[in-house]
């Protein structure tokens, strides 16, 4: 593993005196105690398918299919209650898959491929590869990445075709073109964002009047969560504290951009006037591998460990020790950030597995549609993003070695279940929460914040009343 650091000593909060000023009048809050940590606006700081083989399959399966809909899109940004049966149809399917010949096709070949019917399996696997296009629209789409996924498990060669992939991705990876889609991604919807804001804000309240902190930071956003909450600690009443950030890279296609992100950052807090140190952990197997001296922890520090989509890489029967890790370091807070999905309890059920994740990618899918142009060239890379972790979770086995790219999420509830082992939960603020309804008005109808159900724990984002986004943060 590789540990690499940079220092800037600190400096008058006036080096950029237009600058500063203009930050402190847009970042003034209402309440005197507390700092917005909402991100500046704008974000960017810093082939036809045959209609008649459809037709055709449509009648032929319409009797085994369930027709009952509930699916009401939220119109508004106010606070809902979480349910717990995610708004699902009559066979607790839920709404956002509805009954679309892409759905039933695929599900249909799933059954096949776990039923080994070779002779229904390639019937299927021809159908779709006549109906699929990563170019048309939703429905053409998702039968395309997982029509992928289905071949790869039926051929078992999964593993092979994920580890292509990555390396293509590897290769074609650059820091502009990673923070420009990054960057847009997080313009039009509020998928990252929303972790980002509640996140900063339970760490902001956690380590408040601290002198030194150290954010320990395990996540693949290229540390764009991060320049909101140096200008919140920039305009702090008190002295503005030091601020080491350790960055842990967790994905082999992030390291080859943390030098220019490490001196974006750098010059950043140099403006802002934040004492500041920057490192970063990589070369890492797997994050049990972390320790307090790896991670450069000391004594004299108020420290907070931040996971935006982390732990799902963690093997499932690694992830107690992770947390119990966590724990060791001695953190004020701990803030947790995952897609709201179960790839876990059901990945010995391939049927079940796979009718999960294409729930989920449905509703991802549905959401870059609605929140993009229809020609967005950031739309198309971010829905094939998905094609790796499609293979991953559907065609590659658990216990062969990924690099850590394992895609095993769970559910908030899942995880609360988990970190309640180690830590207490620690609800958000009404100002924390404030700052994320103030968030949601920026982008279009449909996004919504939800408390947790019953003896959940976080706060949630919905996307048409379907929970995508967990949020929560955690004390020892």
């Amino acid at each position: 593993m590789k540990l690499s650091s940079a220092k800037i000593s600190k400096e008058s909060k006036g080096a950029s005196p237009s600058h500063g000023g203009h930050h402190k009048n847009s970042f003034h809050s209402k309440r005197q105690s507390h700092h917005s940590i909402l991100p500046l606006q704008p974000v960017d700081q810093l082939e036809q398918w045959s209609s008649v083989a459809v037709d055709m399959y449509n009648n032929s399966s319409s009797s085994n299919n369930n027709n009952n809909h509930h699916h009401q899109p939220q119109t508004s940004h106010t606070s809902t209650s979480r349910s717990s049966d995610y708004s699902a149809g009559g066979d607790g399917e839920p709404s956002a898959v509805g009954n679309k010949w892409a759905s039933r096709l695929l599900k249909e070949c799933a059954r096949a491929i776990s039923d080994k019917d070779s002779s229904k399996i390639h019937h299927l696997l021809w159908m779709l590869n006549e109906l699929a296009s990563p170019y048309g629209d939703c429905d053409q789409k998702l039968a395309s990445y997982f029509l992928q996924a289905l071949f790869c498990k039926a051929t078992e060669s999964g593993q092979r075709c994920f580890k292509t992939l990555t390396l293509v991705a590897e290769k074609s990876h650059c820091f502009d073109s990673a923070r420009k889609l990054i960057l847009k991604f997080q313009e039009v919807s509020p998928w990252t964002t929303f972790g980002h804001v509640a996140a900063n804000g339970a760490i902001l309240e956690a380590l408040d009047g601290e002198p030194k902190l150290h954010i320990i930071d395990i996540s693949n956003t290229l540390c764009t969560q991060w320049p909101t909450l140096l200008e919140a600690l920039a305009t702090r009443n008190d002295d503005t504290p030091h601020l080491k950030l350790t960055v842990v890279v967790t994905a082999n296609i992030v390291r080859s951009v943390m030098k220019e992100i490490s001196q974006r950052m750098e010059k950043f807090a140099r403006l802002m006037g934040v004492p500041f140190e920057f490192n970063v952990v990589s070369g890492l197997n797997h994050l049990g591998q972390l320790t307090k001296e790896v991670l450069g922890v000391v004594e004299d520090e108020a420290v907070a460990v931040n996971c935006m989509g982390a732990l799902r890489r963690v093997p499932v029967e690694g992830r107690a020790a992770v947390i119990g890790m966590f724990r060791s370091l001695g953190p004020k807070v701990v803030t947790v950030v995952e897609e709201e999905a179960d790839f876990t309890s059901t990945r010995y059920d391939f049927v079940k597995c796979f009718e999960e994740c294409l729930r989920f990618y449905t509703v991802y899918f549905e959401m870059l549609e609605e929140s993009f142009t229809p020609t967005s060239n950031e739309k198309l890379m971010l829905e094939r993003e998905c094609s790796r972790g499609i293979v991953r979770v559907l065609a590659c086995d658990d216990d062969q070695d990924s690099e850590g790219e394992r895609e095993r999420r769970e559910r908030g509830s899942q995880w609360s279940e988990r970190l309640k082992e180690a830590f207490s939960s620690v609800g958000f603020s009404n100002d924390v929460v404030d700052d994320v309804k103030a968030l949601l008005k920026r982008y279009k109808p449909g996004w919504a914040l939800a408390q947790p159900y019953q003896n959940e724990t976080g706060l949630y984002l919905t996307w048409k009343e379907e929970p995508v986004v967990w949020v929560s943060a955690w004390k020892p």
